[in-house]
């Protein structure tokens, strides 16, 4: 959406009256191709977010799993040092967060890894990290299972970043590998290849069209097929709702096994769904809160996409005192 004036004009506009921006992860597409593509694609925008800011001001980086390649090198200079829930990411210039941070001047440029405090009581995470957990079988869950499956986990599963890590980051890597050869493009402008995946399961499991009411048939016989092949838990159900439901309770658990102080709130991303939003369950979300996407995806708005959840836009602000306030930026700019 950041490639359009009137979008892109309007977060500016916001920017300008903060006093520090988040970046809360997949700053570049890594997925789609080479790096050097994506950071030529990002820097005329970042470079208007730094301008914006100007020298006074920071950007937090915060990457997440779409550009988790940007932290490969800092990854393997930390010497085995603890991630905890926030550490300070170094880079080297000639990496690509280099670049990104060379993009974003002449604003300050902090790098955080796996999240970072904007107050004591307020923590933001890409939450990437609930993949491990959720009971959705989509493509980053099924590569988690098998990772845990292969390489193995500690007992009663992940409760370091660095866990999490473990189980994730090898599928990262495969896949930015792929990417960087010019595999695994999301074309057509309307989604990631994970969420094409996802819909032709949904579509599957729905039994749509003759050929899907087939399949629809056998899909709880292929989910318990990977729960007995140790993949899961996961569930035949993949509806809107438990898509949201499931990605709650991963993200919930996620914040339990890290030992984020319950008088916390957690902003996090990664799923797409913004929440929570008014006619929102609020014993669903919690503490939760979910800045949603940037990304245009027809598939997730439905009828109404100028009030769908899955809508371009959010933001989520943070004042000195009191809950985080999640806003819409586009609504009334589209």
């Amino acid at each position: 959406m950041l490639r359009r004036d009137r979008e892109r004009g309007a977060l500016l506009e916001r920017v300008r009256e903060c006093d520090r921006l988040v970046l809360l992860g997949d700053v570049l597409e890594l997925r789609h191709g080479p790096l050097r593509d994506a950071l030529a694609a990002a820097a005329p925008v970042l470079h208007e977010l730094g301008a914006a800011l100007g020298p006074e001001r920071e950007v937090v980086v915060v990457p997440g799993n779409h550009d988790h390649a940007l932290l490969r090198g800092w990854l393997e200079r930390r010497d085995h040092a603890p991630l905890g829930l926030e550490s300070a990411v170094g880079w080297d210039s000639r990496e690509g967060l280099g670049g990104v941070v060379e993009a974003l001047a002449p604003a300050q440029v902090r790098v955080a890894y796996p999240g970072v405090w904007l107050r004591d009581d307020v923590y933001a995470i890409h939450g990437h990290y609930g993949d491990r957990h959720n009971t959705v079988p989509i493509v980053e869950r099924l590569g988690a299972g098998l990772m845990v499956r292969l390489a193995g986990e500690p007992a009663g599963g992940p409760r370091r970043a660095e866990d999490y890590e473990a189980a994730l980051a090898p599928m990262y890597a495969w896949i930015d590998a792929v990417a960087q050869a010019g595999g695994l493009r999301g074309g057509g402008g309307d989604g990631s290849f994970q969420v094409k995946a996802w819909r032709a399961i949904r579509d599957r499991s729905a039994g749509r069209g003759v050929r899907s009411r087939a399949a629809a048939a056998g899909f709880p016989a292929l989910i318990a097929g990977l729960n007995r092949a140790g993949l899961g838990p996961l569930r035949p159900d993949v509806s809107g709702v438990e898509l949201r439901r499931a990605a709650l309770r991963a993200f919930a658990e996620v914040t339990d096994r890290l030992d984020v102080p319950a008088a916390a709130h957690v902003i996090f991303g990664h799923t797409h769904r913004a929440g929570p939003l008014p006619g929102d369950d609020s014993s669903e979300w919690g503490r939760l809160i979910n800045t949603g996407s940037w990304v245009h995806e027809p598939s997730f708005l439905g009828d109404s996409p100028r009030e769908s959840p899955y809508r371009p836009g959010f933001a989520a602000v943070v004042e000195d005192a009191g809950p985080p306030e999640l806003v819409n930026l586009l609504d009334g700019h589209a």
